[in-house]
């Protein structure tokens, strides 16, 4: 049986297979679609509980005290990325769905997998955990806002709170269950258990890619008009990581904490805007592909991120 270490040295690999047939299966079984979309939410949360009951959930409250992180975060994601899709969007084609779509789902920061590939690529589950609920509520108070000035579209009537709460209690009721976990392992020997849930994230996390895949296989038929709103994801990906590059530099950030700003800037909150997105009246479904578009890339692109992050941008200095 392989170790723990080596299934995470081979991550990579596993992510790309999940890929692949999720893929397969998505255009050979069409009606899985439904079951996978169904199905990810639960396993997403059980992505989150093993991910945080690895993380020292004492430490979260001290999170919040590095202002220097926590500041440097929150100007990357609600001012300078505002103004990088702006710049982005701006090269596209004259299609408002497209640029809608676009638009929905770049602005958001990520509030579910962002923690995940954090701990994966080596950064500060801690500081991670904690500055989730802070962009939760910045980017629910924030995202009309921008997409009024940016698009002069009236959304108002897409954000039903309705749609709000599934993004927030999928990192809520791990958190909670963790933190349970936690507290009952200083009372009952079971902490030999917890760190066994250690092996979990990357095989759940596969799944996860696998379901989304699977589930979304259906817009490869209309790839070769979405190739403008591609080639954006990939080119915000890109920027991101330069982009957190200088205001890791700027702050002065530690290498961990530069690598959570990384996956910060670089996730975005796809499940949480697409109910926004399918609710758009008739004549601008294209907005929901793609939205459905960018969470794969990024997908793939995350792949890069977990090898390129911890070993290039933000390498652990030797001595």
């Amino acid at each position: 049986m392989p170790s723990r270490d080596a299934l995470e040295r081979h991550q990579v690999w596993i992510y790309l297979a999940a890929v692949a047939v999720g893929l397969v299966v998505g255009v050979a079984v069409t009606s899985f679609g439904d079951l996978g979309e169904a199905l990810v939410w639960p396993v997403l949360a059980a992505l989150l509980y093993a991910t945080f009951t690895q993380t020292p959930l004492a430490s979260i409250p001290a999170a919040f005290k590095d202002v220097r992180f926590l500041m440097t975060a929150l100007l990357g994601n609600f001012v300078f990325v505002p103004l990088l899709v702006w710049a982005i969007v701006g090269f596209m084609p004259d299609d408002q769905p497209l640029r809608l779509g676009l638009f929905l789902v770049l602005l958001v920061p990520c509030t579910d997998w962002f923690i995940t590939f954090s701990q994966l690529g080596g950064g500060d589950v801690a500081r991670a955990t904690a500055l989730t609920p802070v962009t939760l509520l910045l980017q629910l108070l924030l995202l009309p806002l921008y997409l009024v000035l940016l698009t002069g579209i009236d959304v108002s009537s897409i954000f039903a709170p309705a749609d709000v709460w599934p993004g927030l209690l999928i990192v809520l009721v791990p958190l909670v269950l963790a933190a349970a976990t936690e507290q009952l392992a200083k009372r009952f020997p079971i902490r030999s258990g917890i760190d066994r849930l250690g092996w979990l994230p990357v095989p759940l996390l596969a799944v996860v890619i696998f379901l989304v895949s699977s589930s979304h296989a259906d817009i490869l038929g209309d790839v070769i008009g979405l190739l403008p709103a591609a080639g954006a994801a990939l080119v915000f990906l890109a920027v991101s990581l330069v982009l957190a590059k200088a205001l890791a530099l700027a702050a002065r950030l530690p290498v961990q904490h530069g690598r959570t700003l990384a996956f910060s800037l670089g996730t975005r909150n796809s499940f949480l805007v697409l109910p926004f997105a399918l609710a758009l009246p008739a004549g601008w479904e294209v907005s929901a592909i793609v939205v459905v578009m960018q969470s794969i890339i990024e997908l793939l692109g995350m792949l890069f991120f977990l090898w390129f992050v911890p070993r290039v941008l933000f390498r652990e200095r030797s001595g």
